[in-house]
């Protein structure tokens, strides 16, 4: 039953930073269901509105930046309480902890001009000493910082999340599917850890609007179980129907460097996270996350669900691809500064274009699809093993190389990831426009446009790439013959799959600006 006083809160909207991420993306409309009016804020306005609850009554949606104080405040006035659930660990920060701190601090400063109520922060587990891994002396400072402000903040420390499309639970399936042998450090295999469902850390969540007791308090919050990463493995092992993997852990990978770096590097080509964030949290993965203070199960009373039940569901929704949101979902929206809908083509500098063009009896509905469900686990159509090639040199170069895959089959919102591509504009069934994010000398551009004619449709691929200096131009030019292989086979294979005759094509032409 809500409370006289609590429908008056509620009319103040309740600020939920990081909402297009994982844990974000699950919270704004579990809040929007229970009555509460959100202000959903991200970089991107574009990729807040491809949310499928963005057109909800109760939702604000704002674009602000945590480096950027005015848009910040903007985004704060007005607000009752704000959640941060964010954190800087991404491919694009090297010093991710620095850009944690810099974001704590302009994040206490507005909260303190807005004359927030409260914060609530969702940190990490990992009891403080000198081995704490850097990402949970990371997570834990954010803490402090944003508890340096006069607005009252309730921490919730958090073990592993389990759940489909986390970043915990994408490790925990590529080991046990992929990997028959493990070589892991005895430990890692031996640390101690207390996972959480989703579930359960979303309930946690939204119960700290409802109990004032948890203000300017600090919980740690963890599942039923307590086990070893080995038991964890060999959970999931047994709810998939695997074979048990052999676990090698010789003495030189736990008492030695280069044991470890050994490890993290075989990690770095087998798993779906990118380098940057593999590192840390592979790192981390020596420390114990057990929660001590647990007085929110009191406070905030709920069913915890078993590593076992958590794993059996996660397993579950990822076959009916029925994944809310993703790990990669966290990923920023930064479209290169030369793509402005409309630039000519010369503005920004060299930019290198090719592409080829298909007219088929067909229209753009049929067409589009075929468009819609590329990548991920259904391939790029046409000489998937260049692309995998290409992948996998990718990872080498510590990229994020093809392992990301995508968060759904056949449907793609702005935002997402899409193997080393992420999805930068989309219009069915007119345009799919994709940003690259693998390692690359300069910045590329991969669009699908479909016009109508009088005689069908015309389907056009077309890349543009803005080389960055000699070495870009060379490679240009070096990789042209293959993408004519590539581009013009995919239009024809294209084609098959829609099942309607090509009247004219596949031809090059030069892609112009995008329209």
């Amino acid at each position: 039953m809500i409370k006289p006083e609590d429908m008056l809160r509620r009319t103040e909207p309740v600020l939920v930073t990081g909402s297009t991420g994982y844990v974000g993306g699950r919270l704004v409309p579990l809040l929007l269901s229970s009555g509460y009016r959100v202000r959903a804020m991200a970089r991107s306005m574009k990729k807040l509105r491809g949310r499928r609850w963005s057109n909800h009554p109760g939702l604000e949606l704002v674009q602000a930046d945590l480096y950027d104080p005015g848009s910040l405040r903007k985004a704060v006035e007005g607000g009752s309480a704000a959640y941060y659930l964010v954190h800087s660990m991404n491919p694009e920060n090297r010093d991710f902890a620095e850009a944690d701190r810099l974001a704590a601090r302009n994040f206490a400063d507005a909260a303190a001009g807005a004359g927030l109520e409260r914060i609530i922060y969702l940190g990490g587990l990992g009891r403080e000493s000198a081995d704490l891994s850097t990402h949970l002396k990371s997570r834990a400072e954010v803490g402090k910082i944003l508890q340096t402000g006069p607005t009252p903040v309730t921490v919730l420390r958090s073990a592993h999340i389990l759940g489909s499309g986390s970043a915990s639970f994408e490790i925990l399936r590529y080991l046990a599917e992929r990997m028959p042998v493990m070589l892991i450090p005895a430990g890692i295999l031996k640390t101690r850890i207390q996972p959480i469902c989703i579930r359960n850390v979303l309930k946690y969540l939204a119960g700290c609007l409802e109990k004032e007791e948890t203000t300017g308090r600090t919980f740690d919050i963890g599942g039923p179980d307590i086990l070893d990463y080995r038991s964890l493995i060999e959970l999931y092992v047994e709810e998939k129907g695997l074979r048990k993997p052999v676990f090698i852990s010789a003495p030189f990978l736990s008492n030695s460097r280069l044991g470890y770096m050994l490890s993290i590097s075989l990690a770095k080509l087998i798993l779906p996270v990118p380098s940057s964030i593999v590192e840390p949290l592979l790192k981390g993965a020596v420390n114990e996350t057990i929660a001590e203070n647990n007085q929110i199960t009191r406070i905030i009373p709920q069913d915890l669900m078993p590593c076992r039940e958590a794993i059996r569901r996660g397993i579950q929704k990822d076959s009916l691809k029925i994944v809310e949101t993703r790990w990669t979902d966290a990923g920023d929206l930064n479209p290169p500064e030369w793509v402005r809908w409309g630039d000519a083509p010369y503005a920004g500098g060299t930019l290198l274009q090719g592409g080829f063009r298909v007219v088929l009896a067909a229209s753009p509905e049929e067409i589009w699809p075929v468009i819609s469900r590329i990548g991920g686990n259904n391939g790029w159509y046409y000489g998937d093993f260049l692309w995998r090639l290409r992948g996998w040199m990718d990872t080498l170069a510590g990229g994020v190389g093809l392992r990301r895959g995508r968060r759904h089959p056949e449907n793609l919102l702005v935002g997402d990831a899409l193997d080393f591509w992420r999805v930068l504009d989309i219009s069915p069934p007119r345009r799919l426009i994709l940003a690259a994010e693998m390692k690359l000398p300069g910045e590329a551009i991969l669009g699908f446009e479909i016009i109508s004619s009088d005689s069908g449709a015309e389907l056009r691929l077309g890349t543009r790439f803005r080389p960055s200096g000699l070495y870009g131009v060379f490679y240009w030019y070096a990789l042209l013959p293959f993408h004519d292989i590539l581009f013009g086979g995919m239009l024809k294979e294209v084609a098959k799959r829609v099942a309607r005759p090509v009247i004219n094509g596949p031809l090059k032409f030069k892609p112009g600006p995008i329209s």
